[in-house]
């Protein structure tokens, strides 16, 4: 994130980092006291891939939803614990694939919006603190 000169990186099995420090996800376990945050497809007019329904149900469930329109550093807000959970569909691997390691290093979880393994060639993410995974999941579903 150049504008607040934060550098994010993770090294398979030595931690996630950011400016040097080590980072961890957060130690909530209540969705309801979460800040969660989410994007939307750039086509969410002409598909029924839209998000809409998943970011209601959250809102009403999380303490807050955020959107900062940049996958990668939502998900590294979860591995350095400025957010509790992430989701989004309609992505693409390089959107992923550097954020996911941050939240696993950090201690967090990845799964798809089913709850299934990340796959590499998926189009869709759930990333928490691991501590609400489950809830999280439970009010998302795949679109």
């Amino acid at each position: 994130d150049p504008i607040k000169e934060e550098t994010f990186y993770a090294v398979k099995n030595m931690g996630a980092y950011l400016n040097d420090n080590i980072i961890t996800v957060s130690s909530n376990n209540k969705l309801s006291e979460s800040m969660v945050a989410t994007g939307f497809a750039y086509d969410r007019d002409k598909s029924g891939n839209n998000n809409l329904d998943n970011f209601k149900r959250l809102a009403l469930k999380a303490k807050g939803i955020r959107r900062m329109g940049a996958a990668a550093l939502d998900l590294a807000y979860v591995a350095s614990g400025r957010f509790d959970g992430f989701w989004e569909s309609g992505l693409k691997l390089w959107d992923m694939a550097a954020g996911k390691l941050l939240v696993e290093e950090a201690g967090g979880k990845i799964t798809d919006l089913k709850d299934e393994e990340w796959k590499i060639l998926g189009d869709n993410i759930v990333a928490s603190n691991n501590l609400i995974h489950e809830e999280l999941i439970k009010h998302l579903k795949e679109i």
